[in-house]
């Protein structure tokens, strides 16, 4: 049965699957682009806007985030994704204000921190502002940044782009709410001068300190924030004389503050991330896997003792899936096989009603301890 939680961050959502204790190379916990779609779909599945994946760390962090957008393609990574798997990580493990998480993503290294307020304030690094690290075919201009004319919809707008570790065009307006998201976004994202496509966001400048946008994500479509997108936003408002290098940006969700320091060069998002709800995902929503590898047949890590002599990368684990792609290395100690054998029996012996109410019960542990640290003492 797979476990998940629900959360989310100014209204984009994403389910969490926690597996931080999963074997060496069980990088996708059994998730396919089929599945991925089937989970987000908000009438026929769960609903989200992506899914993530907390996971064991590769360069020496504490955990690495695997982000999937509701169309199954996996971006470099998500600001309001990252401050939920903070919240997600604080409420599972008890953690309280000041707590600090080193997460790799591919975007590189993210630090969100808990804050007293139960927000999340994230170091989002410095921007990319040249073309080939967004990457973009805009030139770099006056602003110093990659910008340019671009047309969607029979309309030319000027624009400037700015990297995150993903991609995004941001296009100052007049009026944001007089802009047509659907037709527009949707050409933006897949415009040529955006080899690997693009976020697109429409600002509108307030004051100096308050702009509002709407956002058009790549791979998701309209959502109602991007954390991202709020801070490559504020980059290029700022280069483009429109905002300081501190605002409060509005969008659809709720408002988030962004800060790009002069001294280190680098974003800092501040923003509240939200816990919706936990539940388990039923056999016939989850599908049967063609592979055969199931979330209850994951492959237990083994001790450098155990490892077999002469597996690249066996000190620490055994990754059957691709290992033992052509047979079975070593079946007189096959370190799968035990876990097969667990899953099996308890397969056997329960009931489809069992195999439920074990799952309900470890999250009505998990949402209780949750519910327990959010109340004030004596109340």
């Amino acid at each position: 049965m797979l476990q998940f939680s629900k959360y989310q961050g100014l209204g984009n959502d994403f389910l969490m699957l926690d597996g931080r204790s999963a074997a060496i190379g069980d990088d996708d916990m059994g998730l396919t682009q089929e599945r991925i779609q089937r989970l987000c779909d908000r009438r026929f599945g769960v609903g989200g806007d992506g899914v993530i994946l907390a996971l064991p760390p590769r360069e020496g962090g504490e955990l690495r985030m695997r982000i999937f957008n509701a169309d199954g393609s996996e971006p470099e990574m998500c600001g309001n994704g990252i401050r939920c798997l903070a919240r997600f990580l604080a409420d599972s493990d008890g953690d309280g204000p000041g707590r600090q998480w080193q997460i790799e993503t591919l975007a590189g290294r993210i630090v969100p921190e808990l804050q007293a307020d139960g927000t999340i304030r994230v170091d989002m690094g410095a921007p990319f502002l040249e073309p080939a690290t967004i990457p973009t075919t805009l030139a770099v201009g006056e602003a110093g940044l990659p910008q340019g004319q671009l047309e969607a919809a029979g309309i030319s707008f000027a624009v400037g782009a700015a990297g995150m570790g993903n991609p995004h065009v941001v296009i100052p307006v007049d009026d944001v709410a007089a802009i047509d998201l659907e037709g527009c976004g949707a050409a933006l994202e897949v415009d040529p001068a955006f080899p690997a496509r693009t976020n697109v966001h429409f600002v509108q400048a307030l004051s100096p300190t308050h702009l509002v946008m709407r956002v058009w994500e790549r791979g998701a479509g309209p959502t109602l924030a991007c954390g991202t997108g709020a801070c490559a936003t504020l980059v290029v408002a700022h280069r483009f004389g429109l905002a300081e290098r501190r605002a409060r940006i509005d969008l659809p969700g709720g408002p988030l503050e962004i800060d790009w320091d002069p001294a280190s060069d680098h974003l800092f998002m501040t923003g509240p991330a939200v816990a919706v709800f936990d539940g388990v995902v039923t056999p016939e929503l989850w599908g049967d896997d063609p592979a055969g590898d199931s979330p209850d047949s994951r492959i237990e890590l083994v001790s450098p003792a155990q490892a077999p002599d002469g597996v690249p990368g066996a000190a620490a684990s055994v990754d059957c899936a691709s290992v033992c792609v052509n047979g079975c290395i070593r079946p007189e100690a096959c370190p799968s096989a035990e876990a097969r054998a667990r899953v099996q029996a308890l397969l056997n012996n329960s009931s489809l009603d069992d195999l439920v109410a074990l799952a309900t019960e470890s999250l009505e542990t998990r949402t209780r301890a949750r519910f327990e640290r959010t109340m004030p003492p004596g109340g």
